[in-house]
């Protein structure tokens, strides 16, 4: 009996003190949670927020795929309980084609607030801290899904901040602790509007995987405003399911995951589980963040008002031109020399021609220049249709993606608005046209306005034949087989210009047809640089005067005037003998 009394107070004091240990260590997690929690800044039109993960389980049913099973009035317990890929939360309120799931969230913003969970996690001499958001909805630029997660960590080293990682769509960033822009130790996080990319800077995601829109002139979120929610024992981290509409069968799960329609899964099953279970790993395979890229991406998020202000100091360098040509030769009586059309001669034909060029190459900038399309035909895989892999237009710039089994895969995009500098160009060569008295000098402008089309032409070539050095993965894994992204970009480099393949997948009874090559706008600008090039050298091989310039019409009264009053002419032994006079003199 004394043994059992003994052993009872011994059992009493030892979970006193581990109870006292854990609640110790339970609050120094949270303090240094509190330390590093981030600043969230949103561009000015987001509309989804960090917010409670009960917002969704409440609103949505639990549906288990290629089954009649479902639960309507799911629960942070209940959802535990399954822990197959196959599951997945479906809003009710709305689906991935409307806003409704926005829009109900934005009515409850005020009501419900803003939540981040946070996990503190030693691994060794080191400590990760992981924000965790969860959004209702992610309205993307790439992909459009119910239910978003997205993280950012911190890691320590013996108590010192060394690096950060911010997840971004299928990778991320990774940077060091003084690339980092901060409030005291709090991290600043640049949200970008509808995929919640997590990024470094207020001006980055120009230059990223999916064109994100990023920007420090929207919400504001501290940590006063959010809630601060630690991990530790959270029952509804073991759900394997998707957060979001997935399909209710096999094959409209894989459509949805193609499309980039398919909900997210949750932290600890986030990139096969490398981001919960492998933070460090997960982070170290991440981009390291480049000072250089910052200014990159500086200048592109601010290319508009460069652009303006280039614009102008060059349309005042024109109108000043166009001023001393004006007092000098004149600008004749129409003004634009262009419009000098008058015959079946080469000069009035070289002008139509260049009328004719500036119009077809507006229309070029409306459409697509180049496309690389894909058609899968895989069991289960299929995209429907052929897909664009990679789009270059003058308005999105460039835009690649692969679809993969987790979503369409934004692999690259570069936005830089080849429509504004080609238009521009074209309106500055109907500009400086004015008052051109001379052809050749107006087929000198016209022949170096068609080759500068010729640019945007080049540069896609030389892009496609540099894809061929990037090193892409495999995707449509169907673990039976998949397919070499870098034989299929070797066969496109080969022959940039146009061309077709069809890649057989004999393991699954499956094909993938590849189309690729220039678009309508494509040949639309080529086509008009080669009419402006061949106006140019029409007026060029007139060689005639559009007008007379003031200098001739000046010229022509003097002598005119002389005419008309011989008397006043000097005669021609007084001009040899003043000649005479002056050579003497020298």
């Amino acid at each position: 009996m004394k043994y059992k009394i003994v052993f009872i107070i011994a059992i009493f004091v030892v979970s006193l003190l581990f109870g006292n240990f854990v609640e110790i260590a339970d609050a120094a997690d949270e303090d240094i949670a509190q330390q590093y929690a981030p600043t969230f800044y949103f561009e000015k039109d987001e509309k989804s927020f960090p917010v409670d993960i009960s917002y969704h389980i409440e609103n949505s049913y639990l549906y288990e795929v290629d089954s009649d099973n479902y639960e309507t009035s799911p629960t942070a317990e209940s959802i535990a309980m399954n822990t197959s890929e196959n599951h997945y939360l479906d809003n009710q309120i709305g689906s991935v084609g409307d806003d409704n799931i926005i829009n109900d969230y934005q009515s409850k913003m005020n009501t419900i607030g803003y939540t981040v969970y946070v996990r503190v996690y030693p691994t060794g001499a080191r400590t990760i801290i992981q924000y965790w958001m969860f959004y209702a909805f992610n309205k993307g630029t790439q992909n459009q899904h119910e239910g978003d997660w997205e993280m950012v960590q911190v890691v320590l080293a013996a108590g010192t901040p060394t690096h950060v990682m911010y997840s971004q769509h299928h990778g991320g960033q990774k940077a060091t602790w003084d690339q980092v822009e901060k409030n005291g130790d709090s991290i600043n996080v640049y949200v970008s509007r509808g995929s919640h990319a997590n990024y470094l800077r207020s001006y980055s995601g120009v230059v990223g995987v999916a064109n994100d829109l990023v920007g420090d002139n929207g919400k504001i979120i501290t940590l006063t405003d959010y809630n601060l929610v630690m991990l530790t024992n959270q029952s509804w981290l073991n759900f394997a399911g998707r957060w979001g509409e997935y399909g209710t069968t096999e094959d409209k799960a894989a459509e949805a995951a193609l499309l980039g329609q398919a909900g997210p899964n949750g932290p600890m099953f986030r990139e096969d589980g490398a981001m919960w279970s492998d933070p460090l790993g997960w982070g170290d395979g991440l981009v390291q963040a480049d000072n250089n890229i910052f200014i990159l991406e500086l200048i592109l998020y601010n290319f508009v008002i460069i652009f303006i202000i280039l614009t102008i100091v060059i349309l005042c360098v024109l109108l000043f031109r166009i001023y001393r040509r004006h007092k000098k030769t004149g600008l004749g009586p129409r003004i634009l020399s262009m419009l000098y059309i008058d015959g079946l001669n080469a000069k009035s034909i070289g002008n139509i021609l260049c009328i004719v060029g500036i119009i077809i190459a507006i229309f070029s900038l409306i459409n697509p220049w180049y496309e690389i399309s894909t058609d899968i035909g895989i069991s289960g895989y299929e995209t429907h249709g052929m897909a664009n892999m990679m789009t270059i237009d003058g308005i999105n710039g460039i835009q690649v993606q692969v679809p993969g089994l987790t979503g369409t895969i934004p692999m690259g995009s570069f936005t830089v608005p080849f429509s504004l500098l080609i238009a521009i160009s074209l309106l500055f060569l109907i500009i400086a046209s004015i008052g051109v008295a001379h052809s050749k000098n107006l087929g000198k402008k016209y022949v170096y306005r068609g080759i500068r089309l010729f640019i945007p032409i080049i540069l896609i070539v030389i892009i496609i034949l540099a894809l061929s050095a990037i090193p892409f993965e495999s995707f449509a894994d169907t673990g039976d087989a998949s397919i070499d992204i870098g034989e299929v970009i070797g066969a496109i480099s080969g022959s940039p210009f146009v061309g077709q393949q069809i890649v057989s997948i004999p393991e699954v009874e499956g094909q993938v047809e590849l189309q690729w090559g220039f678009s309508l706008g494509g040949y639309l600008l080529i086509i008009s640089g080669i009419i402006l090039i061949i106006s140019g050298l029409l007026e060029f091989n007139a060689n005639t005067s559009f007008f007379e310039s003031k200098i001739i019409e000046k010229k022509r009264k003097e002598i005119k005037d002389k005419s008309e009053k011989p008397e006043e002419k000097p005669k021609l032994e007084e001009l040899v003998t003043e000649e005479d006079k002056k050579r003497k003199e020298k």
